[in-house]
């Protein structure tokens, strides 16, 4: 483990060298022990692939504090976390990308839908835009790099894939990525935020994921009441997975068989104030 300053009150955690199921392990149980245990002065923790930034209340962490927070954080990783609830997504499969993901793979398009949902993914971290969640691992045999000239505009339910890993667009945005589906399934929701934040967001770092291919038409309502209670139990035993200020879990879909907006996954919405283009 290597610590790192990232300014007067922050300090950058490196848990591993690389990408993979024990970093997951790792990163999970890490995460775990910080909101069980918040050292003294924590503001914030924003949990990635390999690290964690921790940042704390001014004057609130010294080099002994960070020396015992050390030797916590790396007894922790020993401990076992349970496995976070599996969580299914909904998918129509007529990507405007998806043709050419099949022909670069050689590959019919059925095929790559059928790669691309047999995989039980694990959501490694949120970025980008709110919700949206960088899932693994991508079978390789669908690894495509990302679009030379990003999209200005993508519709909010675009499940995408980007390089190694797979996602899911829960706003309106700019993108990168390879567009192969739409969910109805609705990643990011602010008029489900109550006293918990974590309730605007279906997905959070730690999840586990299952895309089920469906075709327009087929019906499924996910409420933010529904998914609480398929993850209630595990967040009490194995923690949430990420920052009381960033963690977030909960939403709602709307009817299956279109777009949140009514568009199809590709088509342009107004980009909201401040989003930048992905790299």
């Amino acid at each position: 483990m290597k610590w790192t300053s990232y300014g007067p009150d922050s300090w950058l955690l490196q848990f591993a060298g690389r990408v993979g199921d024990e970093a997951f392990a790792h990163g999970r149980a890490l995460v775990t022990e910080l909101e069980r245990h918040p050292p003294p002065g924590l503001v914030e923790f924003v949990p990635s692939f390999t690290t964690i930034l921790l940042e704390f209340s001014p004057g609130t962490i010294d080099a002994a504090g960070l020396s015992s927070l050390a030797t916590r954080l790396r007894t922790a990783t020993a401990r076992a976390v349970p496995p976070a609830p599996v969580k299914e997504i909904p998918v129509v499969y007529d990507g405007p990308d998806l043709g050419r993901v099949a022909e670069a793979h050689e590959l019919t398009t059925h095929e790559v839908g059928e790669l691309h949902s047999a995989t039980l993914y694990k959501v490694y971290l949120l970025g980008f835009s709110p919700g949206f969640p960088y899932l693994g691992d991508l079978d390789p045999r669908l690894h495509t790099p990302r679009l030379a000239a990003p999209r200005l505009r993508v519709a909010a339910g675009s499940v995408a894939i980007g390089g190694e890993h797979t996602g899911i667009y829960p706003v309106d945005s700019p993108g990168g990525w390879n567009i192969i589906g739409r969910t109805t399934a609705r990643l990011f929701d602010p008029a489900a935020a109550g006293e918990d934040e974590r309730a605007m967001f279906l997905l959070k770092p730690g999840d586990r994921v299952r895309f089920v291919p469906t075709h327009s038409g087929a019906a499924t309502v996910i409420g933010a009441a529904d998914s609480a209670a398929v993850s209630g139990a595990a967040d009490s035993a194995a923690g949430t997975g990420i920052s009381p200020a960033s963690a977030r879990s909960g939403a709602t879909s709307v009817c299956a068989g279109e777009s949140p907006a009514g568009r199809k996954a590709g088509e342009s919405p107004a980009p909201l104030p401040g989003q930048r283009t992905p790299m």
